[in-house]
């Protein structure tokens, strides 16, 4: 497993993400030496869902308003239908997937995740994969929309769905390796 000591990763979630999304990648990013947080709209503990059950919680380190994306090597969002489509109306989660865009650093989003790169306007002309359901509205947002377990299309990785969890990870983590 190559090891990223002292990178910086922040998550941006609320509930609704899907566990396995948040968790699997979280725990290899912390394994591989990265320092991990967790942004959300407020402080109090996040509901994680199975599909339609609900999973484990966690209690997030900071509110958005709170994230200088400066202090962050790379940005990871979750699926789960209802974390993403949450988070695309909230003005400080779009600003921070901007300033990662902006910065060049790497950006992973899994599942539905890609529905807030695309909120932020941020994936015309990339090419991106995810969650069958919301292709349609990669492609309007001018994205070029692949079925592959992980797209990396510069320092942006995407993928489909919790089975793609262990490619979307090592792809996110090389990534801040080349950082």
């Amino acid at each position: 497993m190559p090891m990223i000591d002292k990178s910086k990763v922040l998550i941006l979630a609320t509930d609704g993400f899907e566990n396995s999304e948040l968790f699997k990648p979280r725990a290899s990013l912390i394994d591989a030496g990265a320092e991990v947080t967790l942004a959300s709209i407020g402080t109090d503990p996040i509901q994680g869902k199975v599909h339609d059950k609900d999973g484990e919680t966690i209690t997030p380190d900071l509110t958005l308003g709170a994230v200088n994306a400066d202090d962050y090597d790379a940005l990871l969002i979750p699926g789960g239908v209802a974390n993403p489509d949450t988070m695309r109306m909230e003005e400080e989660a779009l600003a921070i997937v901007r300033a990662f865009f902006a910065a060049d650093k790497p950006v992973a989003a899994i599942c539905h995740g890609p529905w807030l790169l695309a909120e932020a306007d941020v994936i015309d002309g990339r090419t991106v994969t995810s969650w069958p359901s919301i292709r349609t509205d990669l492609r309007n947002a001018g994205a070029e929309v692949v079925d592959k377990e992980v797209q990396v299309d510069g320092r942006l990785i995407t993928s489909r769905k919790p089975d793609d969890i262990p490619a979307f990870t090592e792809a996110l983590i090389r990534s801040i390796e080349g950082v």
